[in-house]
């Protein structure tokens, strides 16, 4: 199959230049250490850095509790999710390919079972769905990236069984049939149709944006993702890294993906890093976004590090990212230019100019795609006019070789009022430093 998938994907990448590609296939029955991935993956991870294309994989699916206990399937949700039988199948564990979990639509009853005692919902809207498998990837990344609409089950109590489309069709989602001569459209239910759903938001970018590489489609779209508040308090009994291998970054808007508006601003920038290096960004912080009601700055990483399946750390580069406030350039390149060249991590800035991004280090600094934001609701006038974002890329096996690790940043300003954001920054622009 790698070898299939390398000659495929490379063959249409040259004669169409096709630039998405979604893979909703996967092996079940392959069995890896934790954190590890096979030679599926692998190509995949190899193809989307050679080619700078987008492939999306569905994340696989499995029965609540393996399809044994099946009242468990409702009384234990979302338990069972986290389940080491539960974790996402090859090749959805490669780290430079976009894994797509499923949230539910629907609860999956329609009128006829709407009162029928013996028909059990096992989710509501935008709740996770039963069957979809979870994280972590490989070097123990955050899985799935993102999740979208694939449908959900039910709990058919006289016939003991679990229900699905296309059998109940409101427990899926609306497709084209294979037998089209026979019915154009049908219902169904899985992973493998929630990831063409996220590839083709990310055509809706790609289309405004022709010429952005694959990473900062990917930054745009981590960027406008949002967790559903339902998610939220389902999974509200979990820690937050649980959570994280469940939603991954949550639902993608790409309506604020590729536009700014007046009270939202959206900067970016493509650029490289050799090993152990780092840039700045200078972030303009116009008067209005310092006070005037709760606000918040988004920040989204992504890159597409070397990886090699030999090696104990499979991922060759690691990149990192720091929001600064209230420094001079000159003093945040002080800071961290005493640690250029090392193999180590630049000690903190003090919690003041360190602005305190959500998720913090700990929980986003192994991942290929990262985003985090702040939140600020008192005035922050004392913090001056410019932030700064330090990029760092962190070599390991691939400093060996002497690699320029390509990236994309994404930042995004957000203010609730109703004020002329747009317009004050766009007159400083964003430079870097």
């Amino acid at each position: 199959m790698p070898t299939q998938m390398r000659m495929t994907i490379e063959r249409i990448r040259e004669e169409y230049g096709c630039k998405l590609f979604v893979i909703s296939l996967g092996d079940t029955r392959a069995r890896f250490e934790r954190g590890r991935v096979g030679p599926w993956a692998a190509t995949l991870d190899e193809l989307a850095r050679e080619l700078d294309v987008l492939i999306f994989v569905s994340a696989g699916n499995r029965d609540p509790r393996g399809g044994t206990s099946l009242e468990q399937g409702v009384t234990q949700y979302p338990g069972y999710l986290l389940e080491n039988a539960n974790r996402v199948c090859e090749p959805a564990g490669a780290v430079n390919a976009l894994t797509v979990g499923s949230l539910a639509h629907s609860n999956g009853l329609g009128p006829a079972h709407e009162f029928d005692v013996h028909i059990q919902r096992i989710t509501e809207p935008d709740e996770p769905s039963p069957f979809s498998r979870s994280g972590p990837g490989a070097g123990g990344i955050k899985k799935p990236d993102f999740v979208d609409y694939g449908g959900t089950l039910v709990f058919d109590a006289v016939a003991r069984r679990l229900q699905r489309a296309p059998r109940l069709a409101n427990a899926g989602i609306l497709t084209t049939n294979a037998d089209f001569q026979r019915q154009l459209l049908v219902s169904k239910t899985g992973t493998s149709f929630s990831a063409p759903h996220l590839a083709h938001k990310a055509a809706q970018v790609l289309r405004y944006h022709p010429d952005a590489s694959a990473s900062l489609i990917k930054a745009f779209m981590a960027s406008s993702a949002r967790v559903p508040e339902a998610t939220q308090r389902r999974l509200g009994g979990m820690i937050e890294a649980e959570r994280d291998q469940i939603h991954g970054n949550g639902v993608v808007n790409p309506a604020t993906a590729t536009f700014s508006d007046d009270h939202r601003v959206v900067l970016y920038a493509e650029d490289a890093l050799g090993m152990d290096q780092f840039a700045v960004y200078q972030v303009p912080i116009p008067a209005e976004f310092q006070g005037n009601g709760p606000r918040w700055i988004h920040v989204s990483l992504a890159f597409d590090p070397p990886v090699r399946r030999t090696r104990a750390e499979y991922v060759g580069t690691r990149m990192n990212f720091r929001l600064i406030r209230g420094r001079t350039a000159d003093q945040v390149f002080e800071h961290f230019r005493s640690h250029a060249g090392e193999d180590t991590e630049a000690p903190e800035m003090a919690g003041r100019f360190n602005c305190g991004l959500s998720p913090g280090p700990q929980r986003r600094d192994r991942n290929t795609l990262q985003t985090a934001s702040v939140k600020f609701t008192q005035d922050t006038p004392q913090y001056g006019a410019d932030y700064f974002l330090v990029v760092r890329c962190v070599g390991g096996w691939a400093a060996d070789q002497e690699v320029r690790q390509r990236y994309a940043i994404v930042v995004e300003l957000e203010h609730e009022a109703p004020i002329e954001l747009y317009a004050r920054v766009q007159q400083r622009g964003r430079i870097r430093v």
